[in-house]
């Protein structure tokens, strides 16, 4: 069998996407609502978990720090879209959890980018 536990965190921030076209409304400055569900998958261990939720909550914990209510333009080193976000935090989460397998970063209500292992 497979096992997958997954966990979503919710921050706010804002970001600009400079190098989409004048016009692009995504090209000025503006924030979301995200919504980010992490996934990890693997055996289970002695106490009959993949991981224990509140692993997911402690690994998550500075990466929240890093980009709640902030300008993710100067976070990340790459265009901040919802597929590089995913990418970089997948990056910050894999040496706290070695079991992770995918990061779905919802920016909308109805959007949603997924990178995955």
């Amino acid at each position: 069998m497979k096992y997958t536990v997954s966990k979503r965190f919710a921050f706010e921030a804002a970001h600009s996407l400079p190098h989409l076209p004048v016009g692009h409304q995504c090209r000025n400055v503006h924030g979301h609502s995200y919504v980010v569900e992490i996934f990890c998958s693997g055996p289970l261990d002695e106490r009959g978990f993949v991981m224990d939720f509140a692993e997911l909550s402690d690994a998550m914990k500075p990466v929240l720090a890093r980009l709640d209510h902030q300008f993710l333009n100067d976070v990340l080193p790459v265009a901040t879209t919802a597929e590089n976000l995913g990418a970089w935090i997948m990056e910050q989460l894999t040496p706290a959890l070695p079991l992770l397998t995918r990061v779905d970063v919802h920016e909308t209500a109805r959007t949603c980018a997924r990178v995955e292992r």
